[in-house]
């Protein structure tokens, strides 16, 4: 029988990649560096999934700054800098199941995508340091840097699936660990819509975009595609 799924996008930090919100932590202490008073818990609330860029605009935002954009362009071009270095140092993990899950999607016949509000740069040394390659452990990686509009645009998704030759967006899955991630899911009108907890929103956040799932890892994606 034909698989219903012709696609799984994952996202990558907190989802297919475990670096310990080492992301979120890096974007807080760089607006704390700059003197803005703020906590990790409002920056994983408001800056998680996003493009970097926007994320530090957001964040500014909620605090309250005046003219935010050309505060964000200039803390994220700080953010990148030290980002590259914490990357090339720090312990960066797949996801436990990641590497299986992987496996078993493309023994189904389902293609499997990474799509990451990081730019194309650091998205990139993060899956060498993986040693995930594009057309073995997975078939695509769509960054932030690849589209007009970050999510929770479709754009990326919808680049995947050109890329993957799907035109239709139900045989799609979006499997994310933040509410921006359901929402880009949902944007794109993919089939499946999947919160996961091992990342950097809770099930509590995670629930507010209504997804279609919610689980607690990578391993239990298999059964609801079954």
């Amino acid at each position: 029988m034909k698989n219903k799924y012709a696609l799984v996008v994952f996202d990558m930090a907190g989802t297919t990649v475990n670096e310990d919100n080492l992301v979120y932590k890096l974007l807080h202490q760089t607006l704390i560096d700059d003197g803005y008073d703020c906590s990790l818990d409002l920056v994983l609330s408001i800056a998680a999934g996003k493009e970097k860029r926007s994320a530090f605009r957001d964040v500014l935002i909620e605090l309250g700054v005046f003219a935010p954009d050309k505060l964000a362009d200039r803390l994220h071009e700080l953010f990148k800098e030290k980002l590259l270095i914490a990357y090339a140092t720090a312990p960066i993990l797949p996801m436990e199941g990641a590497g299986e899950v992987f496996a078993m999607l493309k023994n189904m016949g389902i293609k499997v995508v990474l799509n990451t509000g990081y730019d194309s740069t650091t998205a990139h040394h993060l899956i060498q340091r993986l040693y995930w390659n594009i057309g073995e452990q997975i078939d695509g990686l769509i960054t932030a840097s690849d589209v007009a509009n970050g999510r929770p645009a479709p754009d990326m998704i919808l680049l995947a699936m050109q890329k993957m030759e799907i035109s239709d967006a139900r045989m799609v899955i979006k499997v994310g660990d933040s509410i921006i991630d359901i929402v880009e899911g949902k944007n794109a009108q993919c089939g499946l819509t999947i919160g996961i907890t091992t990342g950097a929103q809770n099930a509590s956040l995670l629930q507010l975009s209504n997804p279609d799932y919610i689980i607690d890892s990578l391993n239990e994606i298999i059964s609801l595609i079954e």
